[in-house]
């Protein structure tokens, strides 16, 4: 029998170098490239702690936020999440890696880790999360210039796509190639799809991932982000993630879709054994109506996505919940009872999977075991509460998270006070800013 080495080196045959990411507060990859023969010799792999709380910008906050000395963690790659890069010409491998502190621990830095430590808490239950992403995106023609809006690619036809595609099964945006190769690379990953569609923005799609285990989703979503963007570049076209790319249109979200079932039986615990809803169903609810307001600057991490929230068609920043209504923060999709689920629709786009899974599951873990009840379901045209508004711009989510006692209960004081720093600088970054629109519309009149 071959030893699990000589089977991983069978496996990279023909590769050079292997890439070791781990996502960093954003969510962006960050990481090392390692050669193959150190890779299969178990080369320690370190990095600087405060990698992960590097802003979106580039920079970072204080050193105290991440160790006064900026100390190196371990890259430890998760041999599961290692895949030969499809999008590559030359032979290369990609290893999604756990960062984890000198003493073998994860780190409280890092959302990989946070996401496995939600998880565990509901196994301490004898309970197994399931969650599905649905993620939007454009693909726009490459832009060079942050000046101009953004805009689609030009079609077969020779016409830019003016918006009236929702739907559409037409090529005649002659973007097939590019989802061709797009299917091809998912494939070549192991990234099982469940249904795929032009969204009702201009040149917008949605994809949703099959159903599973949570960290595996969240593998699968940080995979599929990067692939989009990596494919694009060999198309000539430019995918974009951000939560509100174009004005005018719907915005871009990453709803999450949860259930509960019970390890031993695999029964979904939020259906009764005459297909009613249950009590643990309604304290997931409530947990998560309960935090969401808390909790909203890790769905919702860029001053960008409040553009989504602040025009809210199908984007709701309520905690309210419905059967079967795009208005609710919180929507239960019209399913039968084995497969009932909370539809988590305040993540944008842009969020961080692994932190946006995070977040919403310990809000339903702390309802079903604070037994929370919900507010009433609401229905139709609705007014929203007072008291399920959440948070409309970054400054008022930055404020509400940084007194929250449960976010810091959920993922520590560590990472929170790290996470409130970096978000604080990007957010003053964007106000050292003077926009297009001050220029044009103030210049003149005041």
């Amino acid at each position: 029998m071959l030893k699990p080495q000589q089977l991983l080196a069978d496996r990279l045959a023909g590769v050079e170098e292997v890439e070791c990411i781990t996502p960093d507060l954003n969510g962006v990859p960050r990481g090392k490239v390692m050669t193959l023969r150190g890779f299969l010799e178990g080369q320690r792999l370190q990095l600087a702690r405060g990698v992960l709380l590097q802003c979106i910008m580039g920079g970072y906050p204080p050193t105290r936020f991440y160790g006064g000395d900026d100390g190196d963690l371990l890259l430890v790659p998760d041999l599961r999440q290692l895949h030969l890069i499809p999008w590559c010409e030359r032979p290369r491998a990609l290893a999604i890696c756990d960062a984890e502190e000198l003493k073998g621990e994860g780190s409280p830095l890092s959302t990989r880790a946070l996401l496995k430590r939600i998880v565990a808490a509901y196994a301490r239950q004898g309970w197994q999360p399931v969650v599905a992403t649905e993620l939007e995106f454009f693909v726009f023609a490459p832009h060079g210039d942050p000046q101009m809006p953004f805009q689609p690619p030009v079609g077969l036809d020779g016409r830019r796509e003016a918006g009236f595609s929702a739907f559409s099964m037409s090529s005649s945006n002659g973007l097939r190639p590019f989802f061709d190769d797009v299917y091809r690379c998912m494939a070549a990953l192991g990234l099982p799809r469940d249904t795929f569609m032009h969204e009702m923005g201009i040149s917008q799609f949605e994809i949703n991932l099959l159903h599973g285990d949570p960290l595996q989703l969240a593998d699968q979503t940080f995979l599929f982000k990067h692939l989009l963007r990596e494919v694009a570049l060999r198309h000539g076209l430019t995918v974009v993630c951000m939560a509100k790319p174009l004005a005018g249109v719907p915005g871009s979200s990453m709803h999450v879709h949860q259930s509960v079932v019970e390890q031993e039986s695999n029964r979904n615990l939020f259906s009764d054994g005459d297909g009613e809803p249950t009590p643990t169903f309604r304290h997931f609810i409530g947990g998560q109506q309960r935090a969401l307001a808390d909790l909203t600057l890790l769905f919702a991490p860029h001053v960008n996505s409040f553009q989504r929230l602040c025009h809210p068609y199908a984007s709701p920043n309520n905690a309210c919940w419905s059967y079967d209504n795009r208005a609710a923060g919180l929507r239960i999709p019209a399913s039968p009872a084995v497969a009932r689920r909370v539809e988590n629709r305040l993540p944008g786009a842009d969020a961080n999977p692994y932190l946006a899974i995070a977040a919403s599951l310990a809000a339903g873990l702390f309802g079903m075991l604070q037994q929370v009840e919900p507010s009433a379901p609401l229905q139709g045209e609705f007014q929203v509460p007072e008291s399920l508004i959440l948070p409309s711009s970054m400054p008022v989510a930055l404020a509400r998270l940084e007194h929250s006692r449960l976010a810091r209960e959920f993922f520590g004081e560590e990472f929170i006070e790290g996470y409130i720093a970096s978000k604080r600088l990007e957010l003053m970054d964007f106000l050292d800013e003077i926009t297009p629109w001050e220029r044009r519309i103030l210049a003149g009149q005041v």
